[in-house]
């Protein structure tokens, strides 16, 4: 059987996040564990908010260890453009807009077969993207992504909960 003939069997994503990497790499850790207990099933960390830039080397990235990858589910207000599909890879990927919030990207990579990753801002410091992409992938994690990413500084809390919580410590209250 030729090496070609042989099916490429997913392989977990090293864990390369520190590491320098070439221009054009999309910036990705998963979940290593073959059990799908955790909130979070990876982490990505784009360098912008154009999808169109962006998304080309994650689907890339997630087929290669994943395989094909079919729909991508993503909060149309938290990028500049949203397209309704793109090809990648001479693949149609189609693009979805939900309201599940700027810190979450939805993969799917069959009918049924759905991964969660959490988006790390753009803005994000090298220490704090890494230290949030370490937590989205630890082993049991139950954190949702907007906590993780409030909890490494890589994101303000809601501004109404961060005025409350303000107004209460100048009454005394915790």
């Amino acid at each position: 059987m030729a090496d070609s003939d042989t099916p490429r069997v997913p392989q977990p994503l090293p864990d390369a996040v520190h590491q320098a990497v070439r221009p054009g790499t999309a910036l990705l850790r998963l979940v290593t564990t073959h059990t799908r207990e955790q909130v979070l099933d990876g982490a990505w960390w784009p360098r912008s908010r154009d999808i169109g830039a962006e998304l080309p080397g994650l689907i890339t990235a997630l087929t290669e260890h994943l395989g094909p990858v079919l729909r991508v589910g993503l909060d149309a207000g938290a990028w500049e453009e949203l397209p309704t599909r793109l090809v990648i890879d001479d693949r149609v990927v189609h693009i979805e807009s939900f309201p599940i919030g700027d810190d979450t990207v939805l993969i799917t990579r069959g009918d049924q077969d759905h991964f969660s990753l959490l988006v790390v801002p753009p803005h994000a410091t090298p220490e704090a993207a890494r230290a949030a992409m370490a937590r989205a992938v630890e082993a049991g994690n139950v954190t949702q992504a907007e906590q993780i990413l409030i909890d490494t500084g890589t994101r303000r809390a809601h501004p109404v909960l961060a005025e409350e919580t303000r107004t209460g410590r100048e009454r005394g209250e915790r």
